[in-house]
């Protein structure tokens, strides 16, 4: 694209006119729109027991690039979904001894049924960009119906169409490999470094001591943790758990500010989590710009 700025944007705050940008090297311009497509990683979420512990002993999914680093290492993976699953069967290829924990009784992996993925069966049950279960599916594909649905279908569905799971086809490389010790129905209730590694207390009252701990829990959106976004500005975005309010336009209550991905996913449902819902939100915030200039 042409015309890319890739200076930092330290802060967006509302003016007098639309609002002011001011760029990490001071610079500042106005604008009369702001879109914020800003990802997720300001939202990564860890257990209470795990926050605040030095980085050398505690990581979350996201901040791994080379897990080889920890060949020969013991490492706990805390998660049940695909970032977590992925991360065991990655610590175990590069040498790592794992210990997989998750509070649910049982891993659920997807595609466990083949013939509900083949044609003619897969395009009645599941939409093309298969995200969410059966049936539910068609209409996760679909924002504009599932926005218009009840408030509490919304919000079952919506969790039950990004229920922690792991790929089928990765099975295999975590399930009976012999350096990965999958843990479940427990949690970690506590943890504290002890001589250069970590000492954890589970649930049921076992310990446990490890090199280090992988947090694979996910994300959790609160659009405040946006560090750019200006403390009179947020607090002029009418939000739900962090979540802001969006019309069909994907606008916020404050004209002008526009938010994608992630954060629109209270609005629009679990298809804005994937990259599977940046056609439709690029049409509709498209669609909205040019029906307002």
């Amino acid at each position: 694209m042409p015309e890319v700025d890739r200076r930092e944007v330290a802060q967006v705050e509302l003016g007098s006119d639309g609002f002011q940008l001011m760029f990490g090297d001071g610079e500042r311009i106005k604008s009369r729109r702001v879109v914020v497509a800003a990802g997720i990683a300001p939202f990564a979420s860890r257990p209470e027991p795990l926050r605040n512990l030095p980085r050398e002993l505690v990581s979350h999914s996201s901040e791994e690039r080379d897990l080889s680093r920890f060949a020969g290492k013991e490492v706990a993976v805390v998660g049940a979904g695909q970032s977590a699953l992925e991360s065991a069967a990655l610590l175990s290829e590069a040498g790592a001894k794992v210990q997989l924990f998750v509070r649910c009784p049982l891993v659920h992996w997807l595609w466990q049924r083949p013939l509900l993925h083949k044609w003619p069966i897969k395009p009645i049950l599941y939409a093309p960009p298969d995200v969410g279960p059966a049936f539910i599916s068609q209409i996760v594909a679909r924002p504009n119906w599932y926005r218009r649905m009840r408030r509490g279908w919304q919000d079952k569905w919506g969790i039950r169409s990004i229920r922690p799971a792991g790929a089928g086809w990765l099975k295999p490389r975590v399930d009976n490999v012999s350096n990965v010790s999958i843990v479940t129905g427990r949690s970690i209730t506590s943890a504290a470094p002890v001589g250069g590694r970590l000492a954890l207390k589970l649930d049921d009252g076992s310990e446990r001591t490890v090199d280090h701990v992988l947090t694979g829990t996910g994300y959790r959106v609160d659009i405040s943790r946006y560090a750019f976004l200006g403390r009179k500005l947020l607090a002029s975005i009418r939000h739900v758990d962090g979540y802001p309010q969006l019309d069909a336009g994907f606008q916020s209550s404050v004209p002008g500010l526009h938010f994608l991905g992630a954060p629109a996913a209270w609005s629009f449902g679990p298809l804005m989590r994937f990259v599977a819902g940046a056609e439709f939100a690029s049409r509709a915030l498209a669609r909205a710009v040019a029906e307002n200039n």
